[in-house]
């Protein structure tokens, strides 16, 4: 793929757009080899590019972006540069909006444009709609809950209980602002400042949950490293659990695949059965299933 290629790519991919997230150009997982670095998104009137090496052609890749802003009708060009330190965001055109809220499946999520995660993760769209569908009267446990979104498409589903554990407070003061913003009660739900690994009793006086949703960082220092810590939550499911509750296991690590899931869950938890893997969003379908985002549904048997 080269540049003329790139910008026809992503006009095609804008021509249906709508007020709703939609990811327009997905370069990560190799799935473009030569744009590998780069993502685009299109976020109601906000065309937002994320760069995530350093890269000669970037310059030449923003003014294709600019033209496609402006043919597209966007009022704000945002990009952002996650291989930096700070500065992260620069307005290309229009500006950066102070209160800005993207829509996904009808529902509004707030976007930071300050911080380098910006508050939602949009390859999770698929899952979040299982979630919304199967919460009606189910108590849910939502474990590294970030800006709680799983909580609010459960609530909007109809769920009984909600119970958000992560160790941002901001980020959770963020997610209830979510629920706020969708007309959400949130009398059953709970927004606890924990680190997870050092609060399984306090996990354990709300159990047993119908759905426990495990959606941990990668690696994050001093909190939490996949190869390690996974599986210290996986022995402890069945003190959380119900016979018949599911388990929403979410890997987002490009080094570790699916199969490590199950083999910690056969090995650590032989009462969960494996029933299926969400489907990622098309858009974000990279040369392998196994780079991206694995989601894998687990029952209490």
């Amino acid at each position: 793929m080269n540049l003329q290629n790139l910008e026809e790519n992503i006009s095609i991919n804008l021509k249906d757009k709508t007020d709703e997230i939609k990811r327009v150009f997905h370069g990560r997982g190799n799935f473009y080899d030569n744009f590998s670095f780069l993502t685009v998104d299109s976020l109601d009137n906000t065309l937002f590019a994320t760069f995530y090496e350093e890269n000669s052609e970037e310059l030449e890749i923003i003014k294709i972006l600019k033209n496609l802003t402006l043919s597209n009708n966007f009022q704000n060009l945002i990009v952002q540069r996650k291989y930096k330190n700070s500065d992260f965001f620069e307005s290309i055109y229009g500006e950066i909006p102070e209160n800005f809220y993207a829509i996904e499946n009808g529902l509004k999520y707030k976007i930071d444009f300050r911080n380098r995660n910006i508050g939602l993760f949009f390859d999770m769209k698929n899952t979040r709609e299982y979630i919304k569908n199967i919460s009606k009267n189910k108590s849910i446990l939502n474990l590294f809950s970030y800006t709680c979104a799983f909580s609010v498409t459960s609530i909007f589903g109809g769920a009984s209980k909600v119970v958000n554990i992560d160790m941002g407070k901001n980020s959770l003061s963020i997610g209830r602002q979510n629920h706020h913003i969708n007309g959400l009660e949130t009398k059953n739900v709970k927004f606890l400042p924990h680190n997870i690994l050092k609060s399984f009793g306090r996990i354990k006086s709300e159990s047993p949950f119908d759905i426990i949703i495990i959606d941990p960082p990668s690696f994050q220092k001093g909190s939490f490293v996949a190869t390690n810590d996974y599986v210290k939550i996986v022995k402890r499911l069945d003190s959380f659990s119900n016979k018949g509750s599911l388990i929403v296991a979410c890997l987002n690590d490009p080094f570790l695949t699916s199969s490590y899931l199950k083999e910690i869950f056969k090995e650590f938890a032989p009462d969960f059965k494996f029933i299926k893997r969400i489907e990622n969003p098309k858009e974000f379908v990279s040369n392998s299933d196994e780079n991206g985002l694995k989601v894998l549904i687990f029952e209490k048997i």
